[in-house]
Formats: C-alpha cells, sequence, structure tokens
C-alpha cells in the first residue's frame, strides 16, 4: 500500500486460514479492514482465504497472508512489523491460533485421555501456541497501541465446562488460563486507551478442533457454525468499543439484529472465576 494512500483500519487475526479465525478474518475484511492472517504452514485452505478476501472490495490488496509461529517472539514481530509495512499500522488483534486435542487423541471425544498420559512435548505444545502465543503476540504490538492510545485485543475462549471436562486436558486449562490472563491485561491496560476482551462461541463449535466421524459433536449434541463470531468480532475490534475491556462475550448470544450495545449486553457472560 502506498505510504501517501489513507490506510484503513488494520487487524491481525492469528490462525485465519480455518475455522473460527477465517470466519472473523473475512467478517473484518467485509467490514473494511485491512487483514493480516496468520497460518502455521502453507495450505490450501490458506489459499481458498486468500481468494475469497481477493473477491470483497478493496481485493487482494487487504489481505495478507503469513506462515508464522505465534508463540516465537522473533516470529511475532515479523508479522506486526510486516502489517505496519504493508498497511500502515495495526489496530486490533485476534489471538485466535490454536491447538486442540487431536494431538493427544483423535479419539478424545469418546475415549478421554488422562492428563498424565498426555506425552509432556504434547502437552508443551498446546501450551505454547494457546498460552505464550497470545501473551508473544499482544506483546509484540503494545508498543504500537500504548503508542497510538488505541487498541482492540480480541482473545478466543471456550466454554466454562470445556476448560474442566475430564480428557481435555491440556486444552481446556490452556483457555482457563488465557481467560485469567485476559483479566489481569485489561487491569494493566486501564485509562491507556487499549482494550482486551474474551470471545467464545457459546458451545464446540464446527471447526478441525473437532475429529472427524459420527461422534463429531458437541457435549449438548449440536455443534455451532463458525459464522457465529463473525459480528461481535468485528464490534471488539472496532472503535464502538471503546468502553469495554475484561468483558466475556458468548457469540452464540449476539443478536445482528440488535444494535450493537444492546447485543453485546446481551451476549455478555459472567467469568468463569468471579472475583
Amino acid at each position: 500500500m502506498d505510504a501517501h494512500t489513507t490506510s484503513p483500519r488494520v487487524a491481525i487475526v492469528t490462525g485465519g486460514s480455518r475455522g473460527l479465525g477465517r470466519v472473523m478474518a473475512l467478517a473484518l475484511r467485509a467490514a473494511g479492514y485491512a487483514v493480516t492472517i496468520t497460518a502455521s504452514g502453507a495450505s490450501a485452505a490458506l489459499d481458498e482465504v486468500v481468494a475469497e478476501a481477493a473477491e470483497l472490495p478493496g481485493g487482494a490488496e487487504l489481505l495478507l497472508p503469513m506462515v508464522a509461529d505465534v508463540s516465537d517472539p522473533k516470529r511475532a514481530q515479523e508479522v506486526v512489523d510486516a502489517t505496519v509495512q504493508r498497511f500502515g499500522g495495526v489496530h486490533a488483534l485476534v489471538n485466535n491460533a490454536g491447538r486442540g486435542m487431536r494431538l493427544v487423541s483423535e479419539t478424545f471425544t469418546t475415549d478421554p485421555v488422562h492428563f498424565w498420559d498426555v506425552p509432556a512435548a504434547t502437552w508443551a505444545q498446546i501450551i505454547d501456541t494457546n498460552v505464550n502465543g497470545p501473551f508473544v503476540m499482544s506483546q509484540a504490538v503494545m508498543p504500537l497501541f500504548l503508542a497510538q492510545r488505541e487498541g482492540r485485543i480480541v482473545n478466543v475462549s471456550t466454554s466454562a465446562q470445556t476448560m474442566i471436562r475430564p480428557g481435555y486436558a491440556p486444552y481446556g486449562p490452556s483457555k482457563a488460563a488465557l481467560e485469567a490472563m485476559t483479566r489481569s491485561w485489561a487491569t494493566d491496560l486501564a485509562g491507556s486507551g487499549v482494550t482486551v476482551n474474551l470471545l467464545l462461541p457459546g458451545g464446540a463449535a464446527d471447526t478441525e478442533l473437532l475429529p472427524s466421524g459420527p461422534d463429531r459433536k458437541g457435549a449438548d449434541g449440536n455443534l455451532l457454525a463458525p459464522d457465529v463470531m463473525a459480528a461481535p468480532a468485528v464490534w471488539l475490534c472496532s472503535p464502538d468499543s471503546a468502553l469495554v475491556s475484561g468483558a466475556r462475550v458468548i457469540a452464540k448470544l449476539w443478536d445482528p439484529a440488535l444494535p450493537d450495545a444492546e447485543a453485546f449486553t446481551a451476549a455478555s457472560a459472567p467469568h468463569v472465576v468471579a472475583g
């Protein structure tokens, strides 16, 4: 993008090639954002998101795909730097990239694995992406956010029951850590102009975190469409959410037919641990 061109609002969406990340990245593009998406590797899915974004107003020039390990501080900084160079700034970060229980077992939904049977290397890989990744990416973008006294961080979480469900460690506990991190960060950021909030589907979503087969469903027997994340993600990344920080938003409760402020109130949920 030419340095003399007025820059659009800019977002980074980690894990943006599939599932919830893909939905949020394309929703932000459709809302006029320039978007950088990260993926853990080159794939047909990543190419498909680029192609879909090219069909939106602004075209392919407003989407930057990058292969990056979000838990690597050097690579995280490169993602931020490349975004600024391409689009002129950063205004929002969606920490969506995550690794799930399929790394532990393809049958974890029907044959739970005890935490003591999870290989230490697999445990570390999930924690590194789901806990350290949001920290590293947020740390990389914070100097920009603080300097401009404006920025949005959206951390993608999961339901409270998933955090403690048998056979869901370390995925569930990693999201509990992210919830605590978000509340702590919101306190640190008070008065800075930078906000941090939690967004979760509100149930098992139809993504690749779940194995295929006849038992592919949530604990309630249902699967949510990833599209439920679109409207709340766009609002939480926008200037309109400036007064909201430390909130926990359940996407399936967000009614796009309502004014945004009302939709936010209806979709807001108590934190997992009261305090």
